[in-house]
């Protein structure tokens, strides 16, 4: 038996309009695997590199999406802890969440609490999960820590100022637009610095008094790298997750002697690599909606059929905060 679904897929990289809604068929779940009915799906900007071609696809057509919240419809045998009805939001760098139905291994899915909305829990779990590892796994931080966040405005950005405010750490943000300032400080950046208008760099020894910042956690990569290295402090860290303005500069491990800096690209499925460390990661996330600490609204909700329309704006950098899709 299989089961109709509307998906939207690619079949060559290139700009939104290579995204082209079709009908699939969906078999039934394997052994470990749940059926799940999308209800809000995530739009993540690493979507736009997968889109691009900037990281590759399994094979075409493919259908992209990583996060999602739905209903189960159906599991397979060996599945234990969920059940039909249940409702369930899944991040994994697996593709196939721009679709209607989709199939997904059940130790991979994480049953959302009833006082989390489906938008709050599509617009998060990645996110999220992305904020929490950043700010608790990849450095020693504690309160009275100074960083700096590159793209504070952004999803990940909010929650990462929000999360780690409540712990006591000082987040200096950069942003593209005076418009975006205003978002970084609402989130509870201490300062927040526009990259167009001033040099970053000078801004945050300014604000440092010639300190430095314990770590820069930069998902921009190039225009950002090597003043992103300027600004630590000694022992510092720079934590690189991403590259929306292109490859960072090639590097001498040398070239990080003279103040024994730390240089790391984390990746989320190392972080949550067993249905241990996912049920873990998520029991805290799910903890710090409901006690308040982060807030997970999306800033932008599209329908599914607009999802070219979201890309653009996504790619463009129209949208700020968490963009969902209703499906």
């Amino acid at each position: 038996m299989t089961h109709r679904a509307r998906a939207a897929r690619i079949h060559a990289y290139g700009p939104p309009e290579v995204l082209v809604f079709e009908n699939i068929e969906v078999a039934e779940p394997g052994p470990t695997q749940v059926l799940i009915r999308n209800t809000v799906i995530g739009l993540n900007f690493v979507e736009v590199y997968y889109r691009r071609g900037t990281f590759p696809v399994p094979a075409f057509p493919a259908i992209l999406g990583n996060e999602a919240v739905g209903i189960v419809e159906a599991v397979g045998v060996d599945v234990v802890g969920i059940k039909v009805g249940d409702r369930v939001v899944y991040s994994d760098d697996v593709h196939g969440a721009y679709s209607t139905l989709c199939l997904y291994p059940a130790d991979r899915v994480a049953i959302v609490p009833d006082d989390i909305s489906d938008k709050q829990a599509a617009s998060s779990f990645l996110k999220g999960l992305t904020a929490r590892y950043l700010l608790k796994e990849t450095v020693n931080l504690k309160a009275g820590d100074t960083v700096l966040y590159h793209a504070a405005a952004g999803g990940v950005g909010q929650l990462f100022t929000q999360w780690a405010k409540a712990l006591g750490i000082r987040v200096i943000g950069t942003v593209s637009s005076d418009e975006k300032m205003a978002i970084a400080l609402a989130a509870g950046c201490s300062h927040a610095i526009n990259y167009r208008t001033e040099n970053f760099a000078h801004r945050v020894m300014e604000l440092t008094n010639n300190v430095g910042v314990k770590a820069v956690f930069d998902s921009v990569g190039k225009d950002t790298f090597v003043d992103s290295l300027s600004v630590l402090q000694p022992r510092g860290t720079l934590v690189v997750f991403g590259k929306a303005s292109g490859n960072p500069p090639l590097i001498n491990p040398f070239d990080l002697a003279p103040r024994s800096l730390n240089l790391t690209w984390p990746v989320l499925p190392v972080y949550v690599a067993t249905a241990e460390q996912l049920a873990v990661a998520a029991q805290d996330l799910f903890n710090a909606i409901t006690t308040g600490i982060i807030n997970v609204e999306p800033g932008r909700v599209y329908p599914f059929d607009q999802l070219v329309d979201a890309h653009r704006d996504l790619e463009e950098r129209r949208t700020t905060g968490a963009t969902v899709l209703i499906v």
